[in-house]
């Protein structure tokens, strides 16, 4: 009796080590699946129209309708007018949507790895809403942007004349003064006083 004892001691204990290896590696690929599915994801471009979703309504001041009638919704077109071909060819520049000169500050996340930009973007949409507040995939959900900290936390930029003159300075061949004040007038999209409470 005392030996089939030990005997079935011994066959459970040499059981219990085959199986403890998998039983730590499937603990383990749950823990690691949890932690890659709750660690922020690098953000991509989304595009305009993903913006454009939440913002278009007079409640939130028409910001996508703003957007659309400036110069930034049409700089991308603009690098394939006669004037831009003109201004080009003087600097040595044969495409000015092809120049890295030129294309990286008429439209949104030139030269960024393809991977980050998701497949509604758009380089066509020209200088859109993520080269002022940044790639938007982390904080486009409504759930993130009620809340301005947590979007902020999840990338969203609030821009201010840094991010202006990345691209308006003296560098560019058109440059005109810059004066923030005066420049982001032309351009500001406020949410209403109302709609913000």
């Amino acid at each position: 009796m005392r030996e089939s004892v030990v005997r079935v001691g011994w066959v459970v204990g040499v059981g219990l080590l085959c199986v403890m290896p998998f039983v730590i590696l499937v603990l383990f690929a749950v823990a690691t699946s949890a932690r890659a599915q709750d660690a922020p994801r690098s953000p991509q471009y989304v595009g305009v129209e993903k913006c454009g979703v939440c913002h278009k309504s007079e409640k939130q001041g028409r910001q996508f309708v703003i957007w659309q009638a400036s110069p930034h919704a049409k700089a991308w077109a603009e690098l394939a007018t006669p004037e831009a071909l003109k201004i080009a060819k003087a600097k040595g520049i044969d495409d000015p949507q092809k120049s890295e000169k030129c294309a990286r500050c008429h439209t949104t996340g030139y030269g960024v790895d393809a991977k980050l930009k998701a497949e509604t973007f758009k380089v066509e949409e020209g200088v859109g809403c993520e080269v002022c507040h940044g790639p938007g995939s982390n904080y486009k959900t409504m759930k993130i942007m009620k809340d301005k900290s947590l979007a902020m936390q999840n990338g969203l930029i609030i821009p201010d004349e840094k991010t202006c003159v990345k691209c308006h300075n003296a560098e560019s061949p058109t440059y005109k003064k810059f004066v923030f004040a005066e420049f982001y007038k032309q351009i500001t999209h406020p949410i209403p006083k109302e709609a913000g409470k």
